[in-house]
């Protein structure tokens, strides 16, 4: 069975996300295999009956799926060249932030609810305008609500915004270095 239509030698001198999208566009096809499983599963009553023939079909075609997706993974990540200086300039340009709006005026009393009806007009307020949330003055934000002060621009710096991502498995720079840590010691078993 042909999983990927792509020549994996060729994939990774390409500019363009072909492998990535591709594996993602996969996630679907693997999604329904978990839940076609987890349905029959389900339907079980207390032991093994014949329902069980209906799992391997899903099960193999997963790890087809896998097997093929990490095989151009692999040679994408060993290749590819990660351009910094772009990836902070998408992120200062973007409306990805504006959650951590909420965030900081939760933390200041209002209401999330309330904060979050508030960051949607900001951002409305920021598209019109052709601005992103870095871009607008203090005295704008001021407009929107009183709890406002010049530390939201810390809030919104991208490298605060990454690492307010503490929990487990999350973005901050602290759960990235566990999440490597952990995944050295399960390499090195």
């Amino acid at each position: 069975m042909t999983l990927f239509v792509l020549d994996p030698v060729l994939c990774h001198k390409k500019k363009n996300p072909d492998v990535p999208e591709l594996l993602r566009g996969k996630t679907g096809r693997i999604y329904g295999n978990l839940m076609s499983l987890l349905t029959v599963l389900k339907g079980l009553p207390l032991a093994y009956n014949k329902d069980m023939q209906e799992d391997k079909e899903g099960v193999f075609d997963t790890v087809a799926t896998l097997d093929g997706a990490l095989s151009l993974l692999a040679p994408m990540l060993k290749t590819m060249h990660v351009n910094k200086e772009n990836m902070y300039q998408a992120v200062e340009q973007d409306y990805s932030n504006a959650t951590d709006i909420a965030d900081y005026l939760a933390t200041k009393g209002l209401p999330f609810r309330e904060a979050h009806e508030v960051i949607g007009k900001i951002v409305l307020y920021a598209i019109e305008n052709k601005k992103y949330l870095l871009d607008l003055s203090l005295e704008e934000y001021k407009n929107f609500h009183h709890l406002f002060e010049s530390d939201i621009y810390d809030v919104l710096a991208y490298k605060n915004v990454v690492n307010a991502r503490n929990s487990i498995g999350g973005t901050g720079k602290e759960q990235v270095k566990n999440q490597l840590i952990h995944a050295e010691e399960f390499v090195n078993q």
